[in-house]
C-alpha cells in the first residue's frame, strides 16, 4: 500500500511549482489512552504515524519548506510536522520518536505557561476529569449546569465549558477557569507544560521553535496594541531564553477572519517572522501567503486511515476549517 500511497501523493503533490505542502498539527502526545478523550494521540499511535509518514511523504523542516514553496522547488509529497502550545510530553514522548525516525518538527510555544503554568482549557479539563459529583452547577458563571456522572458526560461538559469561555478576554477566561477549579475542589498537581530546560532540549536537538503569543489569546478580540504586545512578548521571551532568532509563528486557535484578522498577519510580518501557520485545512501551494499557511490535524483513532486522510487533505479547499476538538 505504501507504493500506492506514494503514487497518489505524487500525483496530488508533484515536485516543483505544482507541489502542495502538507503541514501536520499536534498538541499533546499521551503516554497512554485518555479515557475521556480517546482521540488524543498516544505514544504508540504517534510512533506508527511517524513511521508511515517517513515512508510515504518527504518530511522537511518548516523554514526550508517555506523557502522552497516560494521558489517552486518543493519535493513531491512534501510535509512538515508542527506542535502547538508547549506541552512537556512533546519533549518526553514525541521528541525521542521523532529522532528515532529521523524527522524534524516545529514547536510553537505560548510562553506564559513555561515553567509551571496551566492553560485555561487544561484547568477546565482536569477539574472536570477529577470532579466526583454527578453534576456541576456553573449558573453563577453564566455557564449552565452540567452532568458529570459518566465519562461521556464529563467529555461533553468539558467541551461545552471550553467553548463557553474560549472567546472571553484572556484575564476573564483564566479567572473563570480558576473559579471552576475552586468550585470542583480539585487540586491540579504538576503542570502539563514544558520547563525552560525542556524547551532548550528541543532546540539543542535541532528542532525549530516558533512563537505562539505569550498568553494564547484570541487575537481578534484584542486591541491592535494588545495584539502586537502578545506577538512581540512571546517572540522576545523565546529569543531571550534560547539565544536564537524565532522565525515562525502560529496564530492561537488559528481560524482566519475569526481568531485572527488581516491586521494581525501584518503585525506578524512586521515582527520579523518569515512565515506563519493557521488552522485552515488543506495543502499550501506556491501562490499561498506564507503568513497564512494551512495545517492539518490528524484526528484518527488508529493508523490505517492516517495516510488516506492526509491524501484527502491535499484535495481540500484552503479556506476549509473543521471544528477543533481541543483548543489550538
Amino acid at each position: 500500500m505504501i507504493g500506492i500511497f506514494r503514487a497518489i501523493g505524487g500525483w496530488l503533490s508533484p515536485a516543483g511549482s505544482r507541489a502542495r505542502l502538507s503541514i501536520l498539527i499536534y498538541h499533546r502526545v499521551c503516554a497512554v489512552p485518555d479515557p475521556i478523550f480517546p482521540h488524543q494521540v498516544t505514544r504508540e499511535t504517534f510512533d506508527r504515524q511517524m513511521r508511515l509518514l517517513s515512508r510515504t511523504f518527504n518530511v522537511i523542516p518548516l523554514p526550508e519548506a517555506i523557502l522552497r514553496l516560494q521558489s517552486g522547488t518543493l519535493p513531491a509529497r512534501a510535509a512538515c510536522i508542527t506542535f502547538d502550545d508547549g506541552y512537556a510530553d512533546n519533549v518526553d514522548i514525541a521528541l525521542p520518536i521523532l529522532r528515532r525516525h529521523g524527522l524534524h518538527a516545529t514547536f510553537f510555544i505560548a510562553t506564559r505557561y513555561l515553567d509551571g503554568g496551566w492553560m485555561f482549557n487544561d484547568i477546565v479539563t482536569e477539574s472536570i476529569r477529577h470532579f466526583r459529583g454527578a453534576s456541576l452547577d456553573l449558573d453563577t458563571l453564566g455557564l449552565g449546569r452540567h452532568e458529570t456522572a459518566t465519562l461521556a458526560q464529563k467529555r461533553k461538559a468539558i467541551l461545552d465549558i471550553i467553548a463557553g469561555i474560549k472567546y472571553l478576554p484572556s484575564d476573564d477566561r483564566d479567572a473563570t477557569a480558576a473559579r471552576i477549579r475552586e468550585m470542583t475542589g480539585v487540586s491540579l498537581g504538576e503542570s502539563l507544560m514544558m520547563t525552560s530546560a525542556q524547551l532548550s532540549k528541543l532546540a539543542e536537538a535541532g528542532m525549530e521553535i516558533g512563537g505562539h503569543t505569550h498568553s494564547h489569546p484570541i487575537l481578534a478580540r484584542l486591541t491592535p496594541v494588545q495584539a502586537e504586545r502578545e506577538i512581540q512578548q512571546g517572540k522576545q521571551t523565546l529569543e531571550g531564553t534560547l539565544g536564537q532568532p524565532i522565525r515562525l509563528f502560529a496564530y492561537p486557535n488559528g481560524k482566519p477572519n475569526v481568531d485572527y484578522l488581516p491586521a494581525h498577519v501584518e503585525q506578524v510580518r512586521k515582527a520579523g517572522f518569515i512565515g506563519a501557520v493557521s488552522t485552515s485545512w488543506g495543502g499550501a501551494n506556491s501562490p499561498q501567503d506564507v503568513y497564512q499557511l494551512p495545517r492539518f490535524t490528524p484526528w484518527v483513532m488508529g493508523t490505517h486511515r492516517f495516510i488516506p486522510m492526509m491524501l484527502m487533505n491535499l484535495l481540500r479547499r484552503q479556506d476549509s476549517t473543521p471544528d477543533q476538538i481541543i483548543i489550538n
